[in-house]
């Protein structure tokens, strides 16, 4: 473009006037400036990125709003895990990961500390870390990213457009199979530039949703420590290459603890992106074999953060002397995410469970009314959507923008879909665990789905072959989890369903969770305020037979559909009304027994741990932005609150 404008300037130079023609120079001259302009009206270049090009964050922002941008450094923050770990490399499907392990890797575009949104107070936002500036045209067919040349690695090396191409490309070659299908298709080129500028081509007449932030997040390892050991991507390791970020491994005990320290050194500690962030000196993991033992180190003082799920120790295991004499604080903090979409998943790919009217059944088992009142102290909500609680939740009959976009599909969309209200959890009787009235309904759904009972009680179809279910459970989990799922198996083997309920350890779970090895698991889902091709991997069929992301193995093209036509939107009203006919279509496709969520984050900590008055709707932000206060952390010291 400067190079344009000199062309320009030499053209147009008064020496050029006064020995051509006037009127016809001025004509050119202008052609030629309006050419330019509108060249430069058609490119973007930005701190930042979002979809419709509005940042809230202006380019001279010196901090995020909700942080204290003079919060101290220094002092301990140390969590819980319950589990094991064999590796401390998170990107690979070999071994079990370390909690925390990617805290030490930084992208292009900035993210939180321990998986928190950066910044969290808005969506659909992403500004420049290892980038100083970002550049695309309108048609946003490729972007280029202007790296800041102070970036540094741990070990002293400079982060270079190099180890971006290089982690990219290593992305592709040798992780996730569903990562890579989808990344091949849609940015089938990288060039680096020079040293500090790279370059990603993106497919022609495809979607541009989450092709600039897809590359933007990709984490920087080094190029150089990966050629010099020799390592792959593959494989579970416990040593590993250096990052760029705030945070490094301090040390390493298997199974037991993994601590991580502040680097002094960290390049980036006075970007204002990272004002007020990243205030812990040391953030330590301590690991146990399950949860019961987890809860006793927390009140010992082993551990000093706690976020509570489990319903039964947030109504009565609180009360302790520490929590008693205000030495641990325990607190209910806004939160303004949709929750995560939990529940008891059907793996869609045994044959016993592809009929919809079956796996309608069988959720009738579950009693949301008793197991909330009963053993959970009826402090969660019934959780219906995907997106509950957001203007995305689909709710009654489809109308106005919603209505539009689903006729406009034509035949994939079921009529029942247009002509019935969305599909809403049943509801029970909280006296008792079986609800006769469901029971009996979902005895008639098994028999019109041709799974008779026979004289022993058990469901068999027209060839004699049993209705045989598994449920893989983590052995690990909450006591009161353990005990809801106890229940609803039971009040299924009363439909005369041959259904296991088997525990096992983490480290099988894991092995097992990947290979698909169930027919019914408790696991998730990923809830969403917006359209991106991660839709497509959490929901589409893709990659629905190996997909990780995608528990079900659902593959509907209606589903796809909707979400192609999401990623095509050009509008926000045309991308929530596709979102909130995918919330519809999801819950119509039966692929989970919704459960509970809490609206509320629950939490409890040894007060020494500060947090800005207002939470912001995205994150709570415990490693990111709350900060530590030495007194009160001395205070604890002396009263022999701490270990």
């Amino acid at each position: 473009m400067n190079a344009a404008r000199s062309r320009a300037r030499s053209v147009c130079s008064p020496a050029d006037t006064l020995t051509t023609g006037l009127g016809i120079l001025t004509l050119v001259c202008a052609l030629l400036y309006a050419g330019i302009a509108k060249a430069q009206d058609n490119m973007i270049v930005s701190h930042g990125y979002s979809f419709y090009g509005d940042l809230t964050y202006p380019a001279d922002y010196t901090h995020f709003s909700y942080v204290n941008p003079d919060a101290p450094k220094g002092g301990e923050i140390a969590l819980s895990v319950v589990g094991t770990f064999d590796s401390m490399h998170p990107y690979t499907r070999k071994g079990r990961a370390g909690a925390l392990s990617s805290i030490m890797y930084e992208s292009l575009l900035g993210d939180g500390t321990g998986n928190a949104s950066a910044p969290a107070d808005v969506y659909g936002e992403s500004y420049c870390l290892l980038c100083e500036r970002v550049e695309y045209p309108e048609s946003k067919d490729w972007v280029i990213f202007h790296m800041r040349k102070e970036a540094r690695f741990s070990d002293g090396s400079p982060v270079t457009a190099h180890d971006i191409a290089f982690s990219h490309n290593l992305l592709l070659d040798e992780g996730l199979k569903s990562y890579a299908d989808a990344v091949r298709q849609r940015i089938p080129k990288v060039e680096v530039i020079d040293d500090h500028t790279i370059k990603f081509f993106f497919t022609e007449g495809i979607s541009r949703r989450s092709l600039i932030d897809q590359v933007g997040f990709v984490p920087a390892w080094s190029k150089k420590w990966y050629e010099e050991t020799g390592y792959g991507l593959d494989e579970s390791r416990l040593d590993v290459s250096p990052g760029s970020g705030p945070y490094m491994i301090d040390s390493v005990d298997v199974n037991r603890r993994i601590v991580y320290k502040r680097n002094p050194d960290y390049w980036g500690r006075d970007l204002a992106f990272n004002v007020g962030r990243n205030n812990f000196d040391i953030i330590r993991i301590e690991y146990f074999g399950d949860d019961t033992a987890a809860f006793e180190a927390f009140k010992a003082g082993e551990y000093t953060f706690r976020s509570e799920g489990d319903s039964k120790k947030w109504a009565t295991g609180y009360d302790f002397p520490k929590q008693r004499e205000g030495l641990v604080v325990t607190s209910e903090l806004p939160n303004g995410s949709p929750p995560t979409p939990s529940g008891i998943v059907f793996n869609l790919g045994r044959d016993n469970l592809k009929d919809r009217r079956v796996r309608q059944a069988i959720a009738l088992a579950f009693n949301f009314e008793w197991t909330n009142e009963s053993l959970q102290y009826g402090l969660f909500r019934q959780r219906a959507s995907f997106t509950q609680d957001t203007p995305l939740m689909a709710t009654g009959l489809p109308e106005g923008p919603e209505l539009a976009f689903l006729e406009s599909l034509g035949d994939p969309v079921p009529a029942q879909m247009l002509t019935e209200p969305v599909i809403e959890p049943h509801t029970s009787r909280a006296e008792r665990l079986l609800d006769r009235r469901n029971a009996r309904q979902a005895m008639r759904m098994l028999d019109d789905a041709g799974w008779g009972v026979g004289d022993d009680g058990i469901r068999r179809n027209a060839d004699g072959n049993k209705l045989t279910l598994n449920f893989l459970f983590n052995s690990a989990t909450s006591p009161t989890l353990s005990a809801v799922m106890e229940n609803f198996v039971a009040n299924v083997k009363t439909l005369g369903i041959d259904i296991t309920f088997e525990k096992v350890d983490a480290a099988q779970y894991t092995t097992r969770e990947r290979d698909r090895d169930y027919d019914l698991v408790f696991d998730s889902y990923g809830a969403f305020l917006g359209t991106g091709t991660g839709l497509m991997q959490r929901y589409g069929s893709e990659a629905a037979q190996f997909s990780l992301f995608n528990p079900a193995g659902l593959a509907s093209p209606l589903v796809d559909e909707i979400i192609n036509r999401s990623l095509n939107a050009t509008t926000r009203e045309e991308e929530q009304a596709s979102l909130m006919a995918l919330d519809r279509a999801l819950r119509y496709e039966f692929i989970m027994i919704p459960v509970w969520y809490n609206p509320s984050h629950w939490v409890a900590y040894y007060d020494q741990y500060e947090h800005p008055e207002e939470i912001p709707a995205y994150s709570l932000g415990t490693l990111d932005f709350w900060w530590y206060n030495q007194e009160k952390a001395d205070a604890l010291r002396a009263a022999g609150a701490l270990r």
